[in-house]
């Protein structure tokens, strides 16, 4: 009776571990582990999923002053190495065109929506964008950086919306 019950538990782990697999992992997912750059505290995953031609982004991030607001973008290399993350190069762009806000008829592939901390100093937001893709090619942000900065983006100023330093970076890979 022992042996069935082991191998009954044998099959139904490795059922349920073949549901996370093909619910947490494959070709349509990405994520970036944030983590704070030199004298800063942010730190958090986010996890990115295709979803047709737009992309689902899902961050929970902590660290940040209470009820503040942060930038946030892709940039174009996957590189957090430096202590001040300028390492990940400038924002994510297809061609030449200007920084803006996300949902602009034009802007860097790279611009998200800012992040807003609640009172404990934590961000919980998902959000849908358009021109990036999680699967291979020009408009991929798998192999790109996610970095947070110190002020909120102002959508405007150019090149980078006059965001502050960077407090935190994380490489975007397939998860």
């Amino acid at each position: 009776m022992k042996q069935v019950g082991f191998w009954l538990m044998v099959v139904m782990g490795a059922w349920l571990l073949g549901g996370c697999v093909t619910l947490f992992g494959g070709k349509d997912r990405a994520i970036a582990v944030i983590a704070p750059t030199q004298g800063y505290q942010v730190k958090g995953t986010v996890w990115l999923e295709q979803r047709g031609e737009r992309v689902m982004v899902i961050a929970d991030l902590q660290g940040l002053l209470p009820d503040s607001e942060h930038g946030f973008h892709v940039h174009e290399r996957g590189d957090c190495s430096s202590s001040d993350a300028l390492s990940a190069g400038n924002h994510f762009k297809l061609g030449v065109q200007p920084h803006g806000h996300f949902k602009a008829s034009s802007h860097h592939a790279g611009d998200f929506p800012n992040l807003k901390a609640d009172s404990r100093g934590v961000a919980k937001v998902s959000f849908e964008v358009d021109g990036v893709s999680v699967w291979p090619g020009p408009r991929s942000i798998v192999g790109r950086s996610l970095v947070v900065t110190l002020d909120p983006d102002d959508y405007r100023t150019q090149p980078d919306g006059n965001s502050g330093a960077r407090i935190g970076c994380g490489v975007i890979g397939l998860q």
